[in-house]
């Protein structure tokens, strides 16, 4: 069923939201010259896709986790772009092709040993990555990878109707934040 409501709500997400989406095309191209960011992430059954995000940094950032990137490689627009959320706008997308859930554990690169191996013990691959979940909702990122993983399979565990829109309606609201950045 939760298939069915990310087709529909991405979709009409991707078309209500297209105004916004150009307009931050066109700042995205004056900020560094390309307005996105495409990084292959692991998704259900631990099979790789590209997600797509708005570029937040500049073009010559390493492609590593995000609380490993400096705050420097961020740009000024990007900061912005994070801070409101706006970057995730591309990932509706991914969700209206299936490679994303809206609700789901965030999706990991290939290189989180550690999170991955923690993530497996948990059976967090049983479902599609998502926008927003659980930990995004109570700021647990990808740096605490063993109590990522315990959160998100705690999601997975109890994920129904009620639990998907409340956790969209909760990030679309302000609860949250993404990943963190070295100081």
């Amino acid at each position: 069923m939760n298939r069915i409501f990310d087709i529909i709500f991405s979709f009409c997400g991707l078309f209500f939201l297209s105004p916004i989406i150009v307009v931050l095309i066109i700042i995205g191209y004056s900020d560094t010259g390309s307005p996105f960011f495409r990084q292959v992430r692991m998704g259900k059954n631990r099979t790789p896709f590209y997600l797509l995000k708005f570029r937040s940094m500049h073009l010559n950032t390493e492609g590593v986790v995000t609380h490993l990137v400096q705050a420097s490689a961020v740009t000024k627009w990007g900061a912005f772009l994070r801070r409101s959320k706006l970057d995730e706008l591309p990932q509706l997308w991914n969700v209206f092709v299936g490679d994303m859930s809206l609700v789901g554990p965030r999706p990991n690169l290939f290189n989180q040993v550690e999170l991955i191996e923690e993530r497996n013990k948990k059976h967090v691959y049983v479902i599609r990555p998502g926008i927003t979940g659980l930990a995004q909702i109570n700021k647990i990122d990808m740096s605490t990878p063993v109590i990522l993983a315990e959160t998100d399979a705690a999601m997975i565990a109890q994920l129904n109707g009620f639990m998907y829109f409340k956790l969209i309606l909760m990030t679309v609201f302000g609860k949250g934040f993404g990943d963190r950045i070295k100081q």
